[in-house]
């Protein structure tokens, strides 16, 4: 049997719908699983055992018909036997298409059913403190009785070699395990899921001031100014505790330096899910219009803590629907001061270091 999985979007989005693939490997122990994602997304899926091969969607095929025929074409070829398209794209669908797969299944949408044996419609209550995102995915594979007995975390692995040669980065850089090691997501992938800088830099002038700890910055290579305009309106003493150049040079390298982190706190998003599947606790600062329930992953208050502007300010809310809330994100965003979240956060690091 010839199963693939697709999942196109985003970093947590792809870490996340892993999970898809090991209740697939429960259910068809015997089965050649294929897990297709966008090049960009599989340092983050390297090494996991619950699939046999990463199947790549290179940017080109976006920007050339001729060469995503072609992968289409080789999709047809491979003769797969059962599609799960957590994606539900445009793309996702030509590949579904293609595929000729007897069974193919999907999330629910109106213009697209047609195109799948079986769909799948999100529930968007959690029954378990898993989130949304990890039931209604595993929806995809188990019937409803069955959701919350299988609920399982997405997982990353690194090997032996990758976290001691983070260690040796980390030691080189006068950090050691002697004193807390605490990783920001400094800033959100949009402005809109970003806390204001000003706020931020007082969430890690907290930080320091509860806890000492030794502070990394996470952000991408074209987001580095905006990094540098945070840490420049820390506190002096809190400079002293940031390390702004240990900054990894690959995705699989700071995997491998989150590893050796005793939490992160910051912003939502792929930081945080990677850090909650290396089994690292997280403290969530949400953007206003993220509904915290679609992604407030296995939630307990103590290991993996999270606040939004709702939890204080509800009134703010009221009679909002999801497509209001993003386009008024950043007129809501002055108002989730830190002060809001301090007691929270002091409670979370007292907790966790």
């Amino acid at each position: 049997m010839k199963i693939l999985v697709i999942q196109q979007k985003m970093i947590g989005d792809v870490l996340t719908s892993t999970i898809i693939c090991e209740a697939l490997r429960k259910e068809y122990p015997d089965a050649t699983i294929d897990f297709l994602v966008n090049s960009n997304t599989k340092p983050v899926i390297t090494e996991n055992p619950f699939y046999d091969n990463i199947i790549e969607f290179k940017k080109e095929f976006q920007d050339n018909k001729k060469a995503l025929y072609s992968f289409l074409v080789d999709i047809r070829k491979t003769k797969y036997d059962y599609v799960i398209d957590a994606y539900g794209k445009l793309e996702s669908n030509l590949i579904t298409l293609f595929s000729g797969a007897s069974q193919k299944v999907s999330f629910y949408k109106w213009y697209s059913q047609f195109l799948y044996t079986k769909t799948i419609k999100r529930n968007p209550k959690p029954i378990t403190n898993a989130s949304t995102a990890i039931e209604n995915r595993l929806r995809l594979v188990f019937p409803e009785n069955r959701i919350a007995s299988e609920i399982t975390r997405p997982k990353i692995f690194l090997t032996k070699e990758e976290k001691q040669k983070a260690k040796d980065f980390l030691e080189s850089n006068g950090i050691t395990a002697k004193r807390p090691l605490v990783m920001i997501s400094v800033l959100g992938s949009e402005k809109r899921k970003t806390l204001p800088f000003e706020y931020m830099a007082k969430v890690i002038d907290a930080t320091v001031n509860i806890s000492d700890a030794c502070i990394l910055f996470n952000y991408i290579p074209n987001q580095e100014k905006d990094a540098r305009t945070i840490y420049n309106i820390t506190m002096p003493k809190t400079q002293r505790h940031i390390h702004f150049e240990v900054f990894a040079k690959s995705l699989r390298g700071f995997l491998a330096i989150l590893s050796h982190c005793d939490a992160l706190v910051g912003n939502e998003g792929g930081a945080v899910n990677m850090a909650k599947a290396l089994d690292i606790p997280t403290f969530t600062i949400f953007s206003p219009w993220i509904i915290k329930k679609d992604w407030n992953m296995f939630e307990d208050g103590e290991k993996h803590m999270s606040v939004h502007l709702s939890d204080f300010l509800p009134e703010l809310f009221l009679d909002k629907t999801s497509k209001e809330l993003k386009n008024k994100s950043i007129e809501l965003y002055p108002y989730f001061k830190p002060q809001l979240f301090t007691d929270q956060l002091r409670a979370f690091l007292n907790k966790n270091l």
